[in-house]
């Protein structure tokens, strides 16, 4: 064998892994993500270059403050930027100080990225930006100080910062945040935008799919995942982070998939038109986890025997049926976080599976949970489909 083999060899495998970032799946003040995770994005080192950029999309970061980006005001950046953040010398950025204004850069398109290759993998293709040809890439400005809001549009991301921890606090770091702008971009990718006037609920379940694709992306983090399952015993119907999405914007609301909303209950703004829909998203991913912990022998409910476990049965009872004790728990524990993570692959690929079904002129509630259905039918979730169909119709939905 030759001295070159086995560095080949090696290079060969890092190459299929992909390229180290490091990611906080929660803001760091927030206790218990205090460290950025590792996590590896499908694009290969090389592949990733520095700024960093792909050939999907691109960082850019002004020396100086910019308005944020509004008609007919679009990309590409003008004015002086930052240099571009290097990667490692071995084609990785995970060598990055989280205190270095380099690491913004490298953090958002991590997350980005990371939302990209999650939505793309449960599709099963690769998912063309809404704005092509126009652009080829997305533009990813890291902060615009002073602005208390992120967004994103015809070929950008941007990202504010926000002052609630009592100093100015950037979204970059934010994975929620970020990653609710990237649902957005990925609907309209898949979906496409309105021809003409959109639908009477388009806006609202943007923002509901937006939310859901962000506590997805949550569940992908071992940190998420074991700091939910431990603190709340396996217990998902408890309020916990898992069922709190926030979204920090001019409304500086913080809204919870936890709820008991029906369409009656909501008016016509935006976001709290949004959470019926939300609501019960986040019930059938609670539904599933359940009846999966069941039938391993993790639990001794079967959600399928109740109307709505919440009302049913109180948080005393599902504890001790789940291991209410933390030795008992401990045995439990990654059974229950395998359970999870395969509900949360059931719930993402139905989602994405709905959304070529969808159309932006006439979308409304009851047809998009009606794509919804009819993907479930189609795939993993197949098995569950009777009991999503309880969660939308008891909303008032379908």
């Amino acid at each position: 064998m030759s001295d070159t083999a086995e560095p080949k060899s090696a290079a060969r495998a890092g190459a299929r892994l992909g390229t180290r970032f490091l990611v906080f799946p929660q803001p760091p003040f927030v206790p218990g993500y205090e460290r950025p995770e590792v996590v590896w994005l499908s694009v290969a080192p090389g592949e990733v270059r520095a700024g960093p950029q792909d050939r999907r999309m691109y960082v850019a970061s002004p020396t100086r403050a910019k308005r944020p980006y509004r008609y007919p005001d679009l990309p590409p950046l003008r004015g002086p930027r930052l240099p571009p953040v290097e990667p490692g010398p071995d084609g990785h950025f995970d060598h990055l100080d989280p205190a270095s204004e380099d690491f913004l850069a490298a953090h958002v398109y991590a997350c980005v990225r990371r939302v990209l290759d999650v939505c793309e993998s449960w599709l099963g293709r690769p998912v063309p930006w809404f704005f092509e040809p126009t652009y080829d890439r997305l533009e990813i400005v890291p902060v615009i100080p002073g602005w208390e809001n992120a967004h994103s549009g015809f070929g950008f991301l941007e990202m504010g910062e926000t002052a609630e921890t009592g100093r100015p606090f950037p979204h970059a770091l934010n994975f929620d945040a970020i990653a609710h702008e990237t649902g957005h971009l990925i609907l309209m990718g898949i979906a496409g935008t309105p021809r003409g006037k959109a639908g009477p609920d388009f806006f609202a379940y943007h923002e509901a799919a937006a939310d859901m694709v962000a506590l997805l992306g949550l569940l992908q983090f071992d940190t998420a995942m074991d700091r939910i399952l431990r603190r709340t015993r396996g217990n998902l119907l408890v309020h916990n982070e898992l069922d709190r999405f926030a979204e920090i914007s001019d409304e500086r609301r913080i809204r919870s998939f936890s709820n008991s909303l029906k369409l009656s209950d909501v008016g016509s703004e935006v976001h709290d038109r949004s959470k019926p829909f939300a609501g019960a998203l986040f019930d059938a991913l609670v539904e599933i986890h359940q009846t999966l912990a069941y039938e391993r022998g993790l639990s001794g409910i079967d959600p399928r025997a109740f109307r709505d476990l919440r009302r049913e049965l109180s948080d005393a009872d599902i504890r001790g049926a789940l291991g209410g004790d933390s030795g008992d728990y401990a045995l439990r524990h990654f059974g229950l976080k395998g359970a999870l993570a395969e509900a949360r692959d059931v719930i993402g690929e139905a989602l994405l599976g709905s959304w070529p079904r969808l159309d932006p002129d006439t979308l409304d509630f009851a047809t998009a949970a009606e794509a919804f259905l009819e993907a479930a039918s189609r795939g993993r979730a197949r098995t569950y489909v009777a009991q999503i169909e309880d969660c939308f119709a008891w909303r008032q939905i379908i």
